[in-house]
């Protein structure tokens, strides 16, 4: 699902407030920035908006956010949901007992950790973060709250890069994004 197919008014100022980098992090990388977004607070406050309306009332009582800027998204998203924010970091970020989750990059390989207990068994969830390109960090995310047994109601990102055909990567699992970008590589 996505919202640019609603017509949303309010997806044409995001659409401006994104802005593309060429070659970076390397050489034919378009990179889709969205500081400049975060810089403007009604378009940020526009953004949070449009995901706490699709999520409200959906009983989500924990919203994941991927580090770094699914923490930026996340984090409002479940205090206007009244949902509890947990980060999923990159290794060795979390104090205490954590549970990884290793996966593949189309540059390498990564992971993701999660604090023991943070989630619990039964619990709904919903995964944010900023972008879906290969899908790989997404997949590691639900993969590792299910194994905690909480259900992954969906996955919820500002940009998706169609052309990297991440989301055939979720198995089914459904997908909620603002704004598709079709320029990601060069």
């Amino acid at each position: 699902m996505c919202a640019y197919r609603d017509e949303d008014p309010r997806l044409h100022d995001l659409k401006t407030k994104i802005r593309v980098v060429p070659n970076f992090p390397k050489p034919g990388i378009m990179f889709q920035d969205i500081t400049t977004l975060l810089l403007d607070p009604k378009a940020f406050k526009n953004t949070i908006d449009m995901f706490v309306e699709r999520y409200k009332g959906k009983n989500i009582s924990v919203v994941a956010g991927i580090e770094a800027r699914g923490f930026i998204f996340g984090s409002p998203i479940a205090l206007a949901i009244g949902a509890k924010f947990v980060p999923m970091r990159k290794p060795k970020k979390l104090p205490g007992k954590v549970i990884s989750q290793e996966y593949i990059l189309e540059y390498g390989r990564d992971c993701l950790e999660l604090h023991v207990g943070a989630v619990e068994h039964g619990e709904r969830a919903l995964v944010v973060d900023d972008l879906i390109a290969t899908g790989g960090t997404l997949c590691a995310a639900m993969d590792l709250l299910e194994r905690v047994g909480a259900e992954v109601v969906e996955c919820a990102c500002v940009i998706e890069l169609p052309e990297l055909k991440g989301r055939e990567r979720l198995n089914g699992k459904p997908l909620y994004v603002l704004v598709e970008c079709f320029e990601c590589c060069q």
